[in-house]
């Protein structure tokens, strides 16, 4: 099976380090990460959610739900966060799904249903409110991920949800966003009063934060 962007996220029940999870309920209305690693012990990904775990504030600022899995058991996960703990200086406080049957990578795409390695593909997937997928990210074993710049981008998936705009190359939050090529110059025009300069017919800048003229 392979995901795509808008698709309902499956929902699955699975054990993790905090007991059984029923994903959707476990969601809730939040915006959830759901983020795989190949195996537990590996320099990387240890790093990785160390990192992760340093974030709890960030994750919470967002009401960002984050949720690791590795084909290792429960068992092995639990060790896996101390060595976490020692080594990165904070642990995991946010579940690991033990996903030894695969079910999980299968259902999303992290693994190819004949591949002979249990070994799944380092994968991200942002999943918003009404349970649907909203990015995908594939990494390889060698390049740590940049959850910056996760992060930046659930800025921009929110704000668009909130507002009526994109974000441009490079955006960070407070910086000008461009408005919706959905919406007419005249409709433009109503719901952005604090104005809007337009270099072309299609794009157009806007402050959020001037007031209205």
């Amino acid at each position: 099976m392979t995901l795509k962007l808008g698709q309902l996220a499956p929902d699955f029940e699975q054990d993790s380090t905090q007991g059984p999870i029923r994903f959707h309920a476990w969601l809730g209305r939040s915006w959830g990460v759901l983020f795989s690693h190949a195996r537990d012990f590996s320099p990387v990904c240890t790093t990785e959610l160390g990192e992760v775990a340093r974030l709890h504030d960030e994750w919470a600022r967002r009401d960002v739900r984050v949720i690791a899995l590795s084909v290792d058991p429960v068992e092995a996960h639990l060790k896996w966060e101390a060595d976490i703990q020692s080594t990165q200086g904070e642990r995991p406080r946010f579940p690991i799904l033990s996903d030894s049957n695969r079910c999980v990578a299968l259902l999303y795409g992290m693994i190819h249903e004949r591949a002979t390695s249990p070994a799944t593909a380092r994968c991200v997937f942002v999943i918003d409110p009404a349970k649907k997928v909203r990015l995908i990210q594939i990494y390889p074993p060698s390049t740590g991920r940049s959850f910056a710049e996760l992060l930046r981008a659930i800025d921009s998936l929110q704000l668009a949800d909130a507002q009526r705009v994109v974000t441009p190359a490079d955006w960070r939050p407070g910086q000008h966003v461009l408005i919706s090529p959905r919406l007419s110059d005249e409709e433009a025009a109503r719901v952005f009063p604090q104005g809007f300069e337009a270099r072309s017919r299609y794009l157009r800048l806007v402050d959020l934060d001037k007031a209205p003229s």
